[in-house]
């Protein structure tokens, strides 16, 4: 099955990417792009409040859960995060680009937010970095560069990786 192209929006914590994300998914929608977001985390927070049905139908083995109500739809499913990918087959025909905040160590490429003082620059040390958001200070010469109030730059230049066939 094919998923959809999709990108991994990382940096540490605190380096904006939830803001970025948040200004960005309007600008690729005015643009005519269907965005999904997944938000991935190492940390082991729980899907469903203690005791609540949802919980109780997740540790019964129910292949997903989904709790509805008039606010939308949550979906869970009882898969490690390494399935990331096979969850972006889902939605193959619904979207045109996933954004995926998180998931460093995953297989997507790249676009690191970053910010002096949080962490150290991860487009110094690896390949799948297509460009970095934030502080110009330490960005490796010949990077792709984007200030961080520069969205359109950034969906242009996104508009442009899918174009070329970069995000698959």
């Amino acid at each position: 099955m094919m998923r959809p192209p999709a990108l991994a929006v990382v940096g540490w914590s605190g380096s904006g990417k939830t803001t970025l994300l948040s200004r960005l998914v309007p600008e690729l929608r005015q643009r005519g792009l269907r965005v999904g977001v997944v938000k991935h985390s190492s940390d082991p927070h729980p899907l469903h409040s203690e005791g609540s049905d949802t919980a109780r139908y997740a540790a019964s083995g129910a292949a997903f859960v989904a709790f509805a109500n008039p606010a939308g739809v949550q979906l869970s499913f009882p898969e490690p995060p390494e399935h990331v990918l096979s969850l972006l087959e889902r939605f193959a025909d619904t979207v045109d680009l996933v954004l995926v905040e998180g998931w460093k160590q995953g297989p997507l490429p790249k676009l690191e937010v970053w910010r002096e003082g949080l962490g150290p620059l991860l487009a110094t040390t690896r390949q799948d970095v297509l460009a970095v958001v934030g502080d110009e200070g330490a960005v490796p010469e010949g990077m792709k560069h984007f200030a961080p109030g520069d969205v359109q730059g950034i969906a242009a230049f996104l508009q442009q990786c899918l174009r070329d066939g970069v995000l698959r």
